[in-house]
């Protein structure tokens, strides 16, 4: 049987991946010239599945509307650009309810849960090393953040997700290089989770795929898709091809395609930042940074180790374009990193990144069928992409493979669209 996937983020590379171990004839179509060159190739890195949620939840209207027009605010509207979103802004408006969060959490939680021992199963069994690190501290500066992480650290303990909250002292502990002179109350640590490198990742299980039999056409943007018991893609040139089955994972291209086989979801590309650095070495020693990867609460600002660099991450930029770079977002990300881990990073070498990370108003990925036939979904992780990939990977392959999910799909697949 063969089967096209559209998009080669973490997304469409680790479906390849389950698609040719399954016995598949899987070729990937990516407008790129190589795998995790967008959404997936400067993320945070951050693999905590307990910290999965959907972003629109009871009270985040107001965080949302307080944090507006403050200097180092996690959300930014990006002028007349955000008009253009009050759609997709209405609808996630709709979804802050107090009981289609919990039915999104739910859904959200069972994949990342289920994704995060696929990802250890790969990683064990193709014996694959991306920088990986186990740790997660959550920083919270004021008893005020503390409180008001109850809520949090409440649904931690339902979930059964080992954690530990730390006094401050406790917490330089775990993570020694701390600035001693930073405001710190307490944190939440998770010693399960932790990091690692999204794009390394990514070209790592490629060259498993390939190895298997995948065939991935880079520099290829698919342009047409006509669904039909056996699909049409045709890409650049005039080139075209049947298929068995199309799997779409082009992120926020992927409204395009989709409007040809009659099916509209409100995707929208919330952009986020990142900065990395190599690490400083002084004298031939390099200060430590973060041992694994750090989060500040307040700013949601993330500060991970990949090897030899550090990466600050973090923003939700709302009606932004790819290239026009938010210099006060970038400000904020230094500034974070300066405030915990001072002179830990050589920033006059450092990269700036911004991607479109494609969401749902709702929060959970569509997983599935699409109802057009012979087409596919697994589109809409948003920022949980590298936290989700794996997981909707193997439920999209056994799906194609006719089986049964291997987890309740409930809330995860079109039908909520419907």
């Amino acid at each position: 049987m063969q089967v096209a996937v559209v998009g080669a983020g973490i997304v469409g590379v680790t479906t390849a991946y389950e698609l040719a171990a399954q016995g598949f004839e899987v070729t990937v179509f990516e407008r790129r010239s190589s795998v995790a060159a967008e959404t997936s190739f400067a993320n945070a890195g951050v693999i905590a599945p307990g910290y999965v949620t959907p972003w629109a939840a009871p009270g985040m209207t107001w965080k949302v509307l307080r944090h507006a027009f403050s200097r180092d605010t996690p959300v930014r509207f990006a002028g007349l650009g955000a008009v253009a979103q009050i759609p997709w802004l209405w609808r996630w408006l709709r979804a802050c309810r107090a009981d289609v969060h919990v039915a999104n959490r739910g859904a959200m939680q069972r994949l990342a849960r289920f994704s995060r021992e696929r990802m250890l199963e790969l990683t064990h069994s193709l014996n694959l090393d991306f920088e990986q690190a186990d740790g997660y501290t959550v920083l919270l500066r004021t008893e005020r953040e503390t409180k008001a992480a109850q809520r949090g650290l409440t649904l931690l303990r339902e979930l059964g997700v080992a954690h530990e909250l730390v006094g401050a002292a406790r917490c330089r502990q775990i993570e020694p290089a701390l600035n001693p002179a930073a405001v710190l109350h307490a944190a939440i640590h998770l010693p399960q989770d932790g990091v690692g490198n999204c794009r390394q990742f990514a070209h790592l299980l490629k060259a498993e795929a390939t190895r298997l039999g995948a065939t991935f056409r880079f520099d290829a943007d698919v342009q047409v898709l006509t669904p039909g018991t056996r699909p049409v893609l045709a890409w650049g040139g005039g080139r075209e091809k049947r298929f068995d089955g199309v799997v779409v994972c082009a992120g926020v291209q992927a409204n395009a395609l989709l409007a040809g086989v009659g099916v509209k979801l409100p995707l929208a590309p919330i952009y986020g930042y990142s900065v990395t650095a190599p690490v400083r070495h002084v004298d031939g020693h390099a200060p430590m940074g973060p041992r694994a990867a750090v989060m500040d609460e307040r700013y949601k600002v993330a500060i991970s180790r990949l090897g030899q660099r550090i990466r600050v991450a973090g923003s939700a930029e709302i009606g932004g374009r790819p290239g026009a770079m938010n210099q006060a977002t970038l400000r904020t990300l230094y500034r974070v990193l300066d405030e915990w881990f001072p002179g830990s990073a050589v920033t006059q070498q450092a990269q700036h990144w911004k991607g479109a990370r494609p969401m749902l108003p709702d929060g959970p990925p569509v997983l599935g069928e699409s109802g057009a036939p012979g087409v596919w979904l697994n589109l809409g992780h948003g920022s949980s992409g590298w936290a989700l990939a794996c997981g909707s990977a193997r439920v999209l392959a056994e799906r194609i493979s006719g089986r049964d999910a291997p987890i309740d799909l409930d809330r995860l697949t079109l039908a909520r669209w419907r």
